[in-house]
């Protein structure tokens, strides 16, 4: 019994450690866990405004696709695929409802050599009950935060425009698989690529979410989504000032 129980502690540390360590926040009780080995389940529940009113997972699965592309589960992986000449990303939604939460995944930009399309792009985005509240976006070029304004409305869209977005500029190879975190607490968020973090605040961000969106532009992966719920970091004010000075906003 004694070395039964010694064992699982050890698991137990081992699991710990290997996610990556936080700077804004610590990981309270784990919200919600997809691995993607197999399709996630269909959401419940009529959607109301933007995102609110359904549990569980909303994405498009069309063979043929469509404007807005589509999902396969592929050894592990969430692959959105955007249909060509759609211009519309592939998204996919995990309706639940929380305040303050630290999501982490691993990505990666795949390279699809025979639709010779370069540009190659991803995103998760939390959102409120009327829409986008902040988005954290992954290019060739690195790390993206941007968050959205309540109190400016695209007339086009009838969306909230987009305000100044924090980068982390670091190039990213195709076919890699990489370590993203959020950290959304109050209204400040923390995005962490590989150990390297970026921070910006908004009061938009403090509002109550509904949903996180994955996104994938051209193709895109994901694996290993976690999320928990955002306890406070006594040191956070110190971590704070250590982030890489080039990429502070």
């Amino acid at each position: 019994m004694k070395r039964s129980f010694l064992l699982f502690f050890m698991l137990t540390r081992l699991a710990l450690s290997s996610d990556p360590a936080t700077l804004s926040t610590t990981r309270g009780h784990l919200l919600a866990s997809e691995d993607f080995t197999e399709a996630p389940a269909p959401f419940t529940g009529k959607p109301v405004g933007f995102a609110s009113g359904f549990k569980g997972w909303r994405y498009n699965s069309s063979v043929t696709g469509g404007k807005g592309g589509r999902w396969e589960i592929v050894n592990g992986a969430f692959r959105g695929i955007e249909t060509p000449g759609a211009n519309h990303p592939a998204t996919a939604s995990l309706g639940m409802t929380f305040q303050d939460v630290i999501i982490q995944c691993e990505v990666r930009l795949n390279d699809v050599p025979d639709e010779g399309r370069k540009y190659r792009s991803l995103f998760l985005k939390a959102t409120d009950a009327k829409d986008y509240v902040i988005s954290l976006s992954l290019g060739q070029g690195g790390l993206f935060l941007t968050p959205y304004d309540t109190e400016k409305i695209n007339p086009a869209t009838k969306q909230r425009e987009k305000g100044p977005t924090v980068k982390l500029l670091k190039p990213i190879k195709l076919n890699e698989w990489h370590t993203v975190v959020l950290e959304i607490k109050g209204d400040e968020v923390v995005g962490t690529l590989n150990g390297q973090s970026i921070t910006l605040s908004n009061p938009l961000i403090s509002t109550a979410k509904h949903s996180l969106m994955l996104g994938a532009g051209t193709e895109a992966s994901f694996r290993n989504l976690r999320v928990w719920e955002a306890l406070p970091n006594a040191d956070w004010a110190k971590n704070k000032t250590r982030l890489t000075p080039e990429v502070k906003p």
